[in-house]
């Protein structure tokens, strides 16, 4: 596939952030791309995603693309209503954790010999640095300066509108079935399930559906190892004077994040490592869920307010919970499987993807090749330190 003339036709299924920022790189190079997208911009896992952003990974692969997507992120801050909002991340293990505390003291300095801004720190550090937040049963924790937060469907606008500028076309409520052997799309008529007009071919597909990639290319005839399975978060007021000194923070012992948010503060965990219908699932949070994170708020933060809102999204596993991005076989491309990261590293993994289409190939380590498909694994929380 090339870019040199106008005329290569690409369709991107799927129109979350790593589709649409994978349009647009496409459309800049000259390509002639048409997303499909079954909902609205954002409409499925983006428009649930939590918004954190950092580059603290400890492999070189991992650390390029963090960097990457950090380095997007701030390009596009401030075009539209897109806004990236600098804010450190701290992640730490409760005292007499020590599994998780080791595994914090082994990932900084390979962290750091990747070129991150990383260091650990000290419950005294943090208490002066961050007063809003209760560090009494820290044992072990560490700090990354090259993180921040933003609203992931406003990215996800942005790019649409960007890929839009750049020539490419947006077909919204479009559901589209693939034939990868003759690399055309079919509409699939929502109401009656029959087939929507005749199939468009195209020289390149990108498959980059979310936790319906799976069922998509098994349609298809192609079994990839993906797991979606679901995760909850939920947002509560908070005092604006107080959420000035709040940082991202993940507590590895509990296994839940919280962030500040504009509203007050948002935070996250209820994953449940079992495999998700992604067609049958419950998009509510659970009580469960609410209560113990209100509790886990209530310990850490003290006063709050109430909840504002509370819902679950669905992420997607691999066996080794990397992802898969790159060709899958002629033509025929998929980038799915983030563990929960996809959001964060989206300007990253959109642009490698195209880059990809164009035999650039950036990310071997991630190659979907690398799997038969049929693999057994279970399904992993993606924030897990261990």
């Amino acid at each position: 596939m090339s870019g040199d003339e106008r005329g290569t036709r690409v369709a991107v299924i799927g129109g979350g952030a790593v589709g649409v920022t994978a349009a647009y790189d496409l459309a800049r190079r000259g390509e002639e791309v048409v997303v499909y997208e079954k909902d609205r911009i954002a409409g499925g896992s983006t428009g649930r995603a939590a918004g954190v952003l950092y580059d603290a990974y400890a492999a070189p692969e991992d650390a390029r693309v963090g960097d990457r997507a950090m380095a997007r992120f701030r390009e596009f801050s401030g075009e539209a209503d897109f806004e990236f909002r600098e804010t450190p991340y701290v992640w730490f293990a409760h005292e007499g954790d020590e599994r998780r505390a080791d595994a914090i003291r082994d990932q900084v300095p390979r962290m750091r010999e990747a070129g991150r801004e990383v260091a650990l720190t000290t419950p005294d550090e943090l208490r002066e640095r961050f007063p809003a937040v209760d560090w009494s049963d820290v044992g072990v924790a560490a700090v990354a300066e090259n993180a921040g937060h933003t609203d992931p469907e406003g990215y996800a606008r942005l790019l649409a509108r960007k890929a839009e500028d750049a020539g490419a076309e947006i077909r919204t409520d479009t559901e589209v079935r693939l034939d990868a052997d003759a690399l055309a799309v079919e509409r699939v008529e929502a109401e009656a399930g029959e087939d929507g007009g005749d199939s468009e071919s195209f020289d390149a597909i990108l498959v980059t559906a979310g936790a319906h990639t799976k069922r998509l290319l098994a349609v298809a005839g192609i079994p990839v190892p993906l797991k979606p399975y679901r995760v909850q978060a939920l947002t509560a007021g908070f005092d604006a004077d107080r959420r000035a000194d709040l940082p991202m923070c993940y507590d590895t012992t509990s296994g839940y994040y919280l962030r500040p948010h504009p509203e007050g503060l948002l935070a996250g965990d209820g994953t449940e490592e079992v495999e998700s219908d992604p067609d049958d699932w419950t998009r509510e949070a659970d009580r469960e869920f609410c209560e113990v994170t209100r509790d886990r708020l209530g310990r850490r933060l003290g006063e709050f307010g109430a909840v504002r809102e509370a819902w679950a999204g669905l992420c997607v596993a691999t066996p080794d919970r990397d992802p898969l991005v790159g060709e899958l076989r002629d033509g025929l491309f998929v980038a799915a499987g983030w563990q929960g990261h996809g959001f964060m590293r989206a300007p990253a993994l959109g642009e490698a993807v195209a880059e990809a289409m164009a035999g650039e190939n950036p990310l071997p380590e991630f190659a979907p090749t690398r799997f038969d498909g049929d693999e057994e694994f279970e399904v992993v929380e993606g924030m897990t330190v261990e």
